[in-house]
């Protein structure tokens, strides 16, 4: 039976059915994964993506961890003896963890306070005097009855004082005064930042935040996490500000102040409340969730690009030399088959003199001769441009233009190289030479290598490091785990990393798998895997679909259809009068089956619209055509750009504020979200994705700060000036942030 207490909660948040939500819930509960729900339970809850079904599962998490919380907070009341029908209702009523909290605050142990010590000296019936706004009276005479040495009240203004502290500490307990001031600062506040004294005399990344103040409202996460980074190097003060009138009086009014003598101190009262006891808490409570929400937008745009880096057009199955470039040490080369499989390694020194040049170029046509390569993938790190232009003349006089020369993004590779990964496959060979190997199968297949290495070494985030490290790590192998089973994994070729990645699998199990086909030979049948120890009809459900046996004789075997299916399609292959193997990839035989004949109780007609497609194109591999980038030769170096030089690039991170782009000079260049396209953008990844080809025109060069500013807009005509670009923006200090946009909802709290 599904935990369906959060259902209505969940599908108004995510704007689903309760029927979906309750589906998926039920899935989740009978052990099933997000890419099996989504590509093989579509029936069931509705042709959801992966997103939002991953959405149900994080909104039920937090519901779990919400209902665990309200039963911790009624049990400690409870004990207290003080839970009242009134304050349960209200309790149960929470639907956000701030609000549980707020509720929770005057029952929550905590040390001892200025009200405490001033109860403790008996000046709890003047409080309460002031809490009833009494429209007679005379504060200062009733207050002379509480005056006493021995207790430290010396004269009535000390005892008023002491009263005070109690009214303001119920004041600053009440839930709804809390919820307003801490609404009121996320609605109305300012984030401001300034310089920490004495200003750093060198150039620093924060200059425009020395004085600088935006909204809490409208203020991108890029910005904030820019300020939090420069306040954890000491840069930057950061603080949030607003008036803090607008929730005195609030609470003045909650509490019922009235014209009478006793107004005065209700007032007093309610502003030392806002000042000492609030105002920090709802701040930190505010600046908390600008965080989380920053946090959130900062790895969503880390996940879009891996995504992207991850789903690259892969070279196939063809055997490469890969390079790893160096000067000193040399260029480390290896050959690799059509599989990946290591065959020989080479060191040349084409940069240390035109003998060790001319020493190189031999070496390395003698490889090439050897191997016959159809690519060179080089490595884009340092000498990578150096090397790639050697590579193309010694390929050029030996005649041997014809195999394509490639740049290959090489982030991560040197973590690679030393993995405990990388060490169980090589152990015998130096880790420059495993970083080499890696840089060839990146062109081969980039997803089968990149899921090696820790998704945050690639590198393709913004501020990754200042982000909540739990919140990243899971969303990035959300993405991994996403993009291996999209594309489909080769049971008798995959790694045991690629492996762990697959529906179901794990790391223990893929290790066994490996051990199994190692010991007993290539699989033959995705049956076969029920043949690996500990591996059960569960885990079988959750992993055959994506998984490939190319030389199974049974041709479902190499595509996405899953094996529950299989007798569905046999019936279908008879129905049409042909055999199995004649059906697949026949668009003929395929387009005289009826859809609807073969819907049933348990089969919709999502699931065998979906066989139908995939018989059509069985296995194929859903990313884009290989096409190499082209860098000017002449361009190597920063030194080597100049303003108005058009240039072609990939695109290797999108983040809020733009797109950075290599244009093979070691140093990506950055284009601004407003210099992305002639018309305009508010988001950078609705014009380009990590991996894109762009070409680009030079605006601006600041070598010493290594800082390039390009353009992807149409060339100005005439005399018209560009507009400002990422290139200005460096260096001109900004007092608030122009045209800002809002990455947040009206109540900055709504998801808590």
């Amino acid at each position: 039976m599904a935990d369906n207490r959060f259902t209505d909660e969940i599908a108004v948040t995510l704007n689903l059915s309760p029927r979906q939500v309750n589906a998926v819930i039920q899935l989740f509960e009978e052990g099933c994964t997000i890419p099996f729900i989504a590509r093989y339970r579509k029936e069931a809850h509705g042709n959801l993506d992966e997103v939002q079904i991953a959405s149900i599962q994080e909104q039920l998490t937090y519901h779990r961890e919400l209902e665990a919380r309200r039963e911790t907070i009624l049990s400690s009341i409870i004990q207290q003896g003080k839970l009242t029908e009134a304050l349960k209702e209200k309790i149960l009523a929470c639907t956000k963890r701030a609000e549980l909290e707020d509720l929770y605050l005057p029952y929550r142990p905590k040390r001892r306070t200025r009200a405490m010590i001033a109860r403790e000296k008996g000046l709890q019936p003047l409080a309460d005097r002031i809490l009833e706004q009494a429209l007679t009276g005379d504060p200062l005479a009733e207050a002379e009855a509480f005056v006493s040495p021995e207790k430290e009240l010396f004269d009535p203004q000390t005892v008023l004082k002491g009263a005070r502290d109690i009214v303001a500490e119920a004041i600053s307990e009440n839930s709804e005064v809390r919820r307003f001031a801490r609404e009121y600062l996320a609605k109305h506040g300012m984030v401001r930042s300034e310089v920490v004294e004495p200003q750093p005399t060198e150039p620093t990344k924060f200059e425009q935040y020395y004085d600088f103040e935006e909204p809490v409202a409208a203020i991108p996460s890029h910005r904030f996490l820019a300020l939090k980074r420069g306040e954890a190097e000491g840069i930057l003060r950061v603080s949030l500000l607003v008036d803090g009138d607008a929730p005195v009086q609030f609470a003045t009014e909650t509490f019922g102040m009235r014209t009478g003598a006793w107004a005065d101190q209700l007032q007093l009262a309610a502003k030392d409340a806002y000042r000492r006891l609030i105002a920090p808490s709802v701040e930190l409570d505010v600046a908390v969730v600008l965080k989380q929400q920053s946090d959130r937008a900062a790895v969503d745009v880390f996940a879009e690009n891996l995504r992207h880096l991850l789903l690259q057009a892969p070279w196939g199955e063809r055997f490469v030399v890969g390079i790893d470039p160096g000067i000193r040490t040399g260029c480390k080369c290896v050959a690799l088959d059509s599989t990946g499989k290591f065959l020989r390694n080479i060191t040349i020194y084409p940069s240390q003199s035109q003998q060790k040049e001319i020493e190189a170029t031999v070496e390395l046509l003698k490889l090439v001769a050897q191997y016959h390569p159809y690519a060179i993938a080089i490595g884009n790190g340092t000498a990578g441009r150096e090397t790639e232009r050697f590579v193309r003349q010694a390929l050029k006089r030996s005649g041997k233009s014809d195999i394509i020369v490639v740049s290959v993004n090489e982030a991560g590779a040197s973590v690679y190289s030393a993995s405990p990964v990388a060490r169980d496959e090589f152990p015998e060979l130096d880790l420059t030479v495993r970083g080499a190997i890696s840089i060839g199968r990146r062109l081969q297949d980039p997803l089968s290598e990149l899921v090696k290495i820790d998704p945050k070494a690639i590198g393709v985030g913004q501020y990754q490091h200042d982000v909540n490290q739990t919140l990243l790590a899971s969303k990035l192998d959300e993405v991994v785990i996403s993009c291996v089973n999209n594309v489909g994994v080769e049971l008798n070729t995959a790694s045991v990393p690629l492996l762990t990645r697959v529906s179901g699998i794990g790391s223990a199990l893929a290790k066994r798998i490996v051990e199994h086909r190692n010991a007993n030979g290539a699989f033959r049948s995705r049956g076969e895997l029920l043949r690996v120890s500990g591996l059960g009809a569960k885990t079988f459900e959750q992993c055959a679909g994506f998984l490939r046996i190319r030389e199974s004789q049974n041709p479902l075997d190499r595509s996405a259809v899953h094996p529950e299916r299989y007798a569905l399609v046999e019936q279908m292959a008879k129905d049409v009068g042909v055999s199995l193997e004649q059906l697949v990839g026949n668009q003929e035989a395929i387009n005289r089956i009826q859809v609807n004949h073969y819907v049933g109780e348990t089969v919709g007609k999502l699931t065998v619209e979906d066989i139908l497609k995939e018989l059509k194109k069985p296995g194929r591999d859903p990313r884009a055509v290989f096409e190499p980038p082209a860098f000017r030769e002449d361009v190597c170096t920063i030194e080597d750009v100049h303003p108005g030089m058009k240039l072609e690039g990939i695109v290797t991170n999108v983040t809020a504020f733009g797109a950075f782009v290599d244009i093979g000079v070691h140093q990506d260049g950055l284009v601004h979200v407003s210099e992305l396209s002639d018309r305009f953008v508010r988001d950078p990844s609705e014009v380009v994705k990590a991996g894109d080809k762009l070409t680009v025109r030079v605006l601006d060069v600041d070598v010493a700060r290594r800082r390039i500013s390009l353009s992807a807009r149409s060339a100005p005509k005439g005399n018209a000036k560009p507009a400002q670009t990422g290139g200005q923006r460096f260096s001109k200090p900004m007092r608030s942030a122009p045209r800002p946009t809002s990455t947040f909802s009206n109540n900055p709290f709504a998801g808590l």
